[in-house]
Parts: C-alpha cells; sequence; structure tokens
C-alpha cells in the first residue's frame, strides 16, 4: 500500500472523472458506485460513458462489449508479463489479486519484482487500496457532475499517463530494451490516424510485445 500511494493523485483525479461523467450520462450515484466497485476498468468505465446511452439495443451492448475488451486486452499482456512469479500461487488467490489487478499496481509489482521482490502481498496490497480510493473518488466526481465531465477539457486524461512514464523511468535497461516500447508508441500513434476507435490500443500492445519477444535474449 505504501509502495503505490505515489500513483494515488492520479487515480483519484481519473475516479473523479468517471464520477462527474456517470453523473452527467444520468446514472444515479449507487448505479456509479456500483461500476467502480464490480466493474473497476478505469479507462474503460470512462470510454463506456463516451458511448453511454440512455436506452440499449443488444447491439448495441455487444458494440460497447468489444470495446471496453479492446481497451482492456493490455491487461492480458500485464498479467502474462508477471506470470513467472504469481503462476505459482493457488488459482483462488490468483483469482483474488487478479480482481484488484490494474495498470497501477501492475506497475508497481513489475517494479518490485525487478528489485528481487517475491511477496504477492504487494500486489494484492496495492490493488485493496486502489480499489477503495477508486470507488470512495467516485462519489465526489458524482457530486461535482458536469464540471469534469470531460476530462480532456482540463487535461486530466494526461495525469495518468504522465505517472505511468515516471514510473516507467526505473525499469529502463538500456536501448534495446527500449525498442518495443518506442515501436508500440509509433504503430499506436499511426493506428489512431488510420482506424476510428481504441484498436490502436491493442495494435500498439501487441506489435511492442512481439518485437520484445524476439529481441529478447533467450540466455
Amino acid at each position: 500500500m505504501r509502495r503505490v500511494t505515489v500513483l494515488m493523485p492520479g487515480v483519484v483525479v481519473f475516479a473523479v472523472a468517471f464520477g462527474a461523467a456517470a453523473s452527467a450520462k444520468g446514472l444515479s450515484l449507487l448505479e456509479a458506485l456500483l461500476m467502480s466497485g464490480l466493474v473497476y476498468a478505469g479507462v474503460a468505465q470512462l470510454v463506456a460513458m463516451e458511448v453511454w446511452r440512455p436506452e440499449w439495443s443488444w447491439g448495441a451492448i455487444a458494440g460497447l462489449a468489444v470495446l471496453t475488451a479492446t481497451v482492456n486486452s493490455r491487461m492480458v499482456l500485464q498479467g502474462a508479463s508477471l506470470q513467472h512469479w504469481f503462476g505459482a500461487y493457488p488459482k483462488r488467490l490468483n483469482a483474488l489479486q487478479l480482481f484488484f489487478f490494474t495498470d497501477a499496481n501492475w506497475m508497481i509489482g513489475t517494479r518490485y519484482h525487478a528489485e528481487g521482490g517475491r511477496d504477492l502481498g504487494v500486489l494484492i496490497g496495492a490493488g485493496v487500496l486502489l480499489w477503495l480510493v477508486w470507488v470512495a473518488a467516485t462519489i465526489p466526481g458524482y457530486l461535482l457532475g458536469a464540471l469534469v465531465a470531460d476530462p480532456r477539457t482540463y487535461g486530466i486524461d494526461l495525469v495518468m499517463p504522465i505517472f505511468f512514464a515516471a514510473m516507467i523511468v526505473p525499469l529502463w535497461r538500456g536501448r534495446r530494451a527500449a525498442i518495443p516500447w518506442v515501436v508500440a508508441g509509433l504503430t499506436a500513434l499511426v493506428t489512431t490516424k488510420l482506424v476510428e476507435g481504441y484498436a490502436f490500443i491493442l495494435v500498439g500492445s501487441l506489435t511492442g510485445a512481439m518485437l520484445g519477444a524476439f529481441l529478447d535474449d533467450p540466455a
């Protein structure tokens, strides 16, 4: 929990933005809290609010499911990158900690593991605190309503990338290891120009992962 406090300002701002967006879309406070508590998907919740509608068809629900699955597809790669660490733990324990698994505690866990740490409690502790803060910060965001309904108006959408960039710095392993990061970023930028929506997340992350696997030293 102590390790993840450095990311809390960004998490709070994002949760406030979601609460405000949920209010603007007509969700009740209870519905917003249930989404934060049970769905607990961060960026995907904000994306869902962008396409939220007062009435739903089965086609619209399927479209939203595909959209949020695309946004969350990065979690597959993040989980895979740490599988060699928590793969040995019981499935029930991993089911619990993966519910709380987010970008933030993935970053914390990656740094911790690189430093030689092996206690899964670091991931669980960071995830539980992040979840509590996310749900709690949804309330003031909802009450603020339309003041920050569009996070881009205030640059709120830049907060989390800035925090993640700062956390990545200690993971620097030289120029060769940075090549997949650069290629993934450039691929994502090109994809945004060619394809509408959030396909850039899937394309960029898969490109970086495959290139990283190709460049990785088998030894």
